[in-house]
């Protein structure tokens, strides 16, 4: 024999219903991302590209391990050394024009929330610079990890 309430609804909350349509949203959305991460896996630029090979064959402080195209909550990251929280981006041209700058600052202010830090390069850094810019990502590497420096 089914006991039944006194109200009138079938015994689940709007709120919870409500959190439930959210919470498949969220799982929706994030499976959208990790499909365009994938993708983007698949079609990297030129300078995605050279910054990869670099970073698989000169970065090797001991524990460190990056990947690319990464969801990190609402945003796909170039690159990502999720052990030091370090993000590195990397920018066409596109990425000077005003609306693009500030999303752009939006969205390192957020991932910096989360307790990334964020470097960001040009593709002509890249391109050009490629030294340079390993160096810098070393450095901010080893700075926080400082017992894996080479002696």
């Amino acid at each position: 024999m089914a006991v039944q309430g006194m109200g009138d609804g079938d015994g689940m909350s709007e709120r919870k219903s409500e959190a439930m349509r959210r919470q498949a949203a969220k799982a929706d959305f994030s499976q959208q991302l990790r499909h365009r991460a994938r993708a983007m896996r698949k079609q990297p630029t030129e300078a995605e590209r050279k910054l990869w090979w670099h970073l698989r064959r000169r970065i090797v402080l001991h524990g460190t391990y990056f990947r690319r195209q990464v969801p990190l909550g609402r945003y796909i990251v170039d690159f990502c050394c999720l052990k030091a929280r370090l993000v590195v981006e990397v920018d066409g041209g596109q990425h000077t024009q005003d609306s693009i700058a500030r999303y752009d600052a939006a969205r390192t202010h957020e991932l910096e929330g989360q307790g990334f830090t964020v470097l960001r390069f040009s593709n002509t850094q890249v391109l050009q610079e490629i030294d340079t810019v390993i160096e810098t990502i070393y450095a901010h590497l080893a700075a926080g990890c400082p017992r894996n420096l080479p002696r």
